[in-house]
């Protein structure tokens, strides 16, 4: 396996995952993209051309914050399928009597240039893609000189619980290994961007029933790890994971509810200056060099 995909992600998992589509946004993507929404206000220059990665999958809801903050922007829409796109085109035509309907906003669904785009937004999906250091080197190009890049993502302590009750049952990961904030940063850096600033905040979510849980879960998306169940389980499986969820995860604090963990990674950084290339070998004149020994102190 290449050294830039995550260890325990199967591309092939996350291919089929990318290929889904939700009939809506997961709620909890919305939820954190209104989390990180108010952070493009340290930015004081505004963008000219903005693109929203996957905004399906990230939230319509969050798209129309965006609008909103930059009303005189192009956006350019970059989704995964013909069908997410179909999607974010429908909701953004709305209904006729709604102001949407007749006023034409600034999209634009043809690739974005390279070196063109002041600001690029991902929002919850980057910790599914097979290759993130080669998608975060794809948005460097993107970029123009001090254009900016704002995303979030799971991060490790996600389903934390989850992974205690399935490592005591013997039972595979429930999920794949999520990538620590440090290392986004990392990855950033060796991308061509500069200055990363990267934060993490925990949510917790409270859920009534197991099976309220389960379809949170399958709407938020699947698990992708390499070691997961080689097979499909049947109800048999299905009861007890539900059962053993419901024993595991109750908490008194939370009247009796099951609660889950979700660990949000935060994260933005402007393009970095270009590299120039150095040689292995440095030429340095002799004039030059005696002129330095002259002028040193006995």
């Amino acid at each position: 396996m290449s050294p830039d995909r995550p260890p325990t992600l199967d591309p092939r998992a996350a291919a089929r995952w990318a290929r889904l589509v939700a009939p809506q946004p997961p709620w909890l993507h919305e939820e954190v993209g209104r989390r990180m929404e108010p952070r493009l206000g340290w930015i004081t220059r505004a963008p000219r051309t903005w693109v929203h990665w996957e905004p399906w999958r990230g939230g319509m809801e969050t798209h129309a914050a965006l609008l909103r903050r930059y009303p005189a922007a192009t956006v350019h829409i970059v989704e995964s399928s013909a069908q997410a796109q179909a999607q974010v085109q429908q909701r953004l035509r709305g209904r006729w009597w709604q102001p949407q309907a007749w006023r034409t906003p600034p999209h634009r669904w043809t690739p974005p240039p390279e070196g063109g785009v002041d600001l690029l937004w991902s929002n919850m999906g980057l910790h599914a893609h097979p290759e993130p250091q080669a998608l975060l080197q794809h948005w460097s190009r993107l970029l123009s000189p001090d254009g900016f890049l704002m995303f979030s993502c799971f991060g490790p302590d996600t389903l934390r619980e989850l992974r205690a009750l399935h490592e005591a049952e013997g039972w595979p990961p429930p999920a794949q290994a999520y990538t620590d904030m440090h290392d986004w940063g990392d990855m950033l850096v060796h991308s061509g961007f500069a200055e990363p600033v990267m934060d993490m905040e925990r949510i917790t979510l409270a859920f009534p029933t197991a099976e309220r849980l389960l379809e949170e879960l399958r709407g938020l998306g699947r698990n992708l790890h390499g070691d997961r169940h080689p097979t499909l389980r049947g109800r048999g499986w299905r009861t007890q994971w539900l059962r053993a969820v419901t024993e595991a995860l109750a908490n008194p604090a939370e009247g009796g509810q099951l609660t889950l963990t979700f660990e949000i990674v935060y994260g933005h950084a402007f393009k970095g200056e270009p590299r120039t290339p150095r040689s292995a070998e440095s030429v340095i004149p002799v004039t030059d060099l005696r002129r330095q020994l002259s002028q040193r102190k006995p």
